[in-house]
């Protein structure tokens, strides 16, 4: 039976996140205290105090959630060692936690990459004036013709694919607001424009792509292994190192493909599905993919004392 490792991205973050288990959990703590040292700052007192505004920035929030998704995953591989994935994936930003999961980044390099790209796509956010905008209750072909309308020749394009019937759209912060007005008249049930910095995963970020592709062709990442790993940007598994840098520029400026990964582990078998970080995205999306599928969700102290005595 076939285990996969399934991490959030950026969203997920809520103020409080990881402190139970790192006062749990020496384990959990070490990590923390490796990431105050790494970034320059208490990245820990951020996640276990906030304030909202400053863990929501993505300058801080992408750092915080790899560190959060390694501190639980580290307490599973020091406390159950029987739980062990063959595939790991991750959502957007959570792709970095699955390739750490599966061996073939350091903690340290992982974290300082992170890092690298919450400050390149805040510069690309704030030197463009793009928006996010959730579209609830529409199929591909609508959410595309939404784009085409409300677009009115600026950017707006569908740019992740999360679950059936939830698709978030891209772009011009104009091209987004009128998408969310109009969203209604092509049948979708409502428009969510979401709190994020910028039009991520189009054009838009391209110069936080060439930014991240710098640091990560300075980066070792080992060659996959036993631990495959899917690519937001296609839904199949890397083949190389090389691929992994590649996937990991595109997806800034790409769709990322959630259902498709996802459909594809169902497909291949995959049995036991674990959510490992803050929050319960992953778990909510995989009810809207395969009801059936039960995802567990390790996001704190409780979900990993439960793993820990079953």
């Amino acid at each position: 039976m076939k285990t996969a490792f399934l991490f959030p991205g950026q969203g997920a973050q809520n103020v409080g996140m990881g402190r139970d288990v790192a006062d749990a959990h020496a384990a959990a703590a070490d990590i923390f205290n490796r990431a105050n040292e790494i970034l320059g700052y208490e990245i820990s007192k951020i996640c276990f105090e906030g304030p909202d505004e400053k863990l929501n920035s993505t300058v801080y929030s992408q750092p915080a959630i790899f560190t959060v998704s390694a501190a639980i995953l580290e307490v599973i591989k020091t406390r159950a060692e029987h739980i062990k994935a063959d595939v790991a994936a991750g959502l957007s930003l959570g792709e970095y936690s699955a390739i750490y999961a599966a061996g073939l980044i350091s903690f340290e390099d992982g974290l300082k990459l992170v890092q690298t790209r919450g400050q390149a796509m805040q510069a690309a956010a704030d030197a463009t004036e793009g928006s996010m905008v959730s579209i609830i209750g529409l199929d591909d072909e609508k959410v595309r013709q939404l784009c085409t309308e409300a677009g009115q020749g600026q950017l707006l394009e569908p740019v992740n694919f999360n679950c059936p019937g939830q698709i978030v759209v891209s772009g011009e912060k104009a091209a987004c607001k009128r998408a969310a007005e109009i969203a209604e008249k092509f049948g979708a049930i409502k428009a969510v424009e979401l709190a994020v910095a910028g039009a991520f995963h189009t054009a838009m970020m391209k110069s936080a792509a060439e930014t991240l592709e710098e640091a990560l062709n300075n980066t070792r990442i080992d060659e996959p292994g036993s631990v495959k790993i899917l690519a937001n940007i296609t839904g199949d598994y890397y083949e190389s190192a090389d691929h992994i840098r590649q996937g990991l520029v595109e997806q800034l400026t790409q769709p990322i493909l959630w259902q498709k990964c996802m459909e594809k582990l169902l497909a291949e078998g995959v049995a036991d599905y674990y959510e490992i970080g803050p929050g319960r995205v992953l778990t909510g999306l995989m009810k809207r993919i395969h009801r059936k599928t039960k995802v567990n969700n390790v996001s704190g102290l409780q979900n990993i004392e439960k793993l820990l005595t079953s």
